[in-house]
């Protein structure tokens, strides 16, 4: 009998189409005459019966198993039989054709037909005994099956929650348990993570505010809503914050579509369960650290396409079409407090109306993307987002990067914003009516600032300079300075002597000494601007050194 036991698909019970192909089953030669459409009904019981009212021994779900005999022999006594098997939700009728029939009569293909109860004929004897053996035997195994699932499934929540996983990797596990697409979402519908399977974050999240506000909230895990998501809330103690929805569609590896059931709601449950554990044991708010996630992405260039960065960051609620996109980076003080900073900037920004997603993306420097408007100075604009930042964080360096059409290009705004930073002395004057730095004010002073840890910016400074540096540190002299004057006064020997207080002749006789020193010729117009370009990496080698914000975390 063993090779009888063909198990239905993994994680749901055996349908009537599972059942129908066993070979005990497929001996007999079924044939469906009605109710096609309804084959994928679960079958929880085998009922074996010649009783004209057999509907009131059933409780539903069974696959119902007759000779005929008992089948009354009026249509309105047909219909009655049928009627009662559909109302308590018989999964299908099962009708040998050997001993009262030999064709299915009329009236029952149509009651059948009617009630959407699926209809099936053996041309053969079939010993139902044997049937409902092995249909059993493959029921309880799948029960069994099942049981030992949901514990596998509540040993992974607790094995998540004791480790303090947070809410992507709490909704990484529960789609890998279930193989669908989970989205934790907060009480004005935006989407703060998603964990896609089979599908994409686009196809997950697109116009995701407007679908979501369509599927009713529950006080419990349920499927509702036109789109048919079970969803659960995240709550504590009547206090909700948000809820976790599991989306219906196509499962990965080519598996056909199937609807929620006891597993998938088990997984929600506990996950909905582990999200309230994650937010009453992690003191950051989900939105920041949705946020944060979303920056960093976006500034490593981690999604998987374009379409999924629109949709994951417009369903956090920051537009994507029509908008001028300008990465700002606010590098703190090693005091400041980066968290608290994060918070009372984007307070800031959201009553000042400016839309914007803002995040840490180190210890020491966050990260800020306002979306503005195309018809609006961006330097205006901006220069708003980084009034704010540095009223958050006073003393705190602002710098931008060139404005971004597309999602696309905000990672090459966060590059160029991340250049002008390096590029940028601490206390470093801005221009009048300016709070942020931009590319624009990179010279040749700061461009050498930003390579100062070049060993090929150290070795030009060193060949040109080094005599005159060593000169000056062996006899207390301070021709490097005399230096500087005669190049700052485009080689004006008597402006430069006026500069330093010194007579000409104190000049005259100090540049002759750099001129041997240096074996070269000052009145070269070439190695003047050498010597400058050599002066002004000697002094970024000499300013203090800045440590730049260590690379954080997700």
């Amino acid at each position: 009998m063993s090779e009888n036991r063909q198990p239905g698909p993994a994680g749901r019970a055996p349908t009537v189409a599972d059942v129908l192909a066993l070979p005990v089953l497929a001996g007999g030669d079924p044939r469906v005459v009605a109710g096609e459409e309804h084959l994928d009904r679960p079958v929880r019981w085998v009922h074996i019966t010649e009783l004209t009212d057999p509907a009131s021994f059933l409780k539903g779900g069974e696959l119902v198993l007759t000779t005929g005999m008992p089948l009354p022999d009026d249509r309105a006594g047909v219909r009655r039989y049928v009627d009662e098997l559909a109302a308590v939700g018989a999964a299908a009728l099962v009708m040998e054709l050997v001993r009262r029939y030999h064709r299915p009569p009329d009236a029952l293909v149509r009651a059948c037909r009617a009630r959407g109860l699926p209809l099936v004929t053996l041309a053969r004897d079939v010993n139902f005994l044997e049937v409902t053996q092995v249909v059993h035997t493959l029921i309880l195994g799948h029960q069994a099956d099942a049981m030992r699932r949901t514990q596998r499934v509540h040993e992974a929540f607790t094995a998540l929650t004791l480790r303090g996983a947070g809410p992507e990797e709490v909704l990484r596990a529960a789609a890998e348990m279930s193989g669908r697409t989970l989205v934790l979402e907060n009480l004005v519908h935006r989407a703060l993570a998603c964990e896609p399977s089979g599908t994409t974050a686009q196809a997950a999240l697109t116009d995701w505010e407007r679908r979501s506000r369509t599927t009713p909230a529950t006080d419990r895990a349920g499927v509702s809503g036109p789109e048919g998501w079970l969803a659960a809330p995240v709550e504590y103690r009547g206090e909700r914050w948000g809820r976790v929805v599991m989306l219906p569609g196509a499962l990965p590896a080519g598996l056909p579509d199937r609807d929620f059931g006891p597993e998938d709601v088990t997984v929600l449950e506990r996950t909905a369960m582990a999200l309230t554990i994650a937010r009453l044991t992690r003191p950051t708010p989900w939105e920041r650290t949705a946020h944060r996630n979303a920056l960093r992405d976006l500034v490593e260039q981690r999604h998987r396409s374009p379409a999924d960065a629109r949709a994951r960051v417009a369903a956090l609620g920051l537009p994507t079409e029509h908008v001028r996109l300008v990465a700002v980076l606010a590098d703190l003080p090693p005091e400041q407090d980066g968290e608290a900073t994060e918070f009372r900037l984007s307070e800031e920004l959201t009553a000042t109306g400016v839309p914007a997603l803002v995040g840490l993306l180190s210890p020491g420097r966050l990260g800020v993307l306002p979306a503005l408007r195309p018809a609006r100075p961006w330097r205006e604009a901006v220069e708003r987002v980084a009034r704010a930042a540095l009223d958050a964080a006073p003393g705190a360096t602002v710098s931008v990067g060139a404005p971004a059409g597309d999602l696309a290009d905000v990672a090459r705004s966060f590059r160029e914003a991340a250049r002008v930073a390096e590029a940028t002395e601490p206390g470093r004057p801005l221009p009048c009516g300016r709070s942020f730095h931009e590319r624009a004010d990179i010279g040749l002073r700061r461009l050498l600032y930003a390579l100062r840890d070049d060993p090929r910016v150290q070795d030009y400074a060193e060949r040109r300079l080094g005599p005159l540096l060593d000169h000056d540190a062996r006899h207390g002299t301070d021709l490097v300075a005399t230096l500087r004057g005669y190049l700052d006064a485009a080689g004006n020997k008597t402006v430069a002597a006026r500069s330093a207080g010194l007579s000409r002749e104190t000049v005259y006789q100090r540049l002759r000494t750099i001129e041997r020193l240096l074996g070269g010729d000052l009145e070269s117009g070439e190695q003047r601007t050498e010597l400058h370009a050599a002066l002004h990496a000697v002094d970024a080698l000499r300013a203090p050194p800045v440590v730049p914000p260590p690379a954080g975390d997700r």
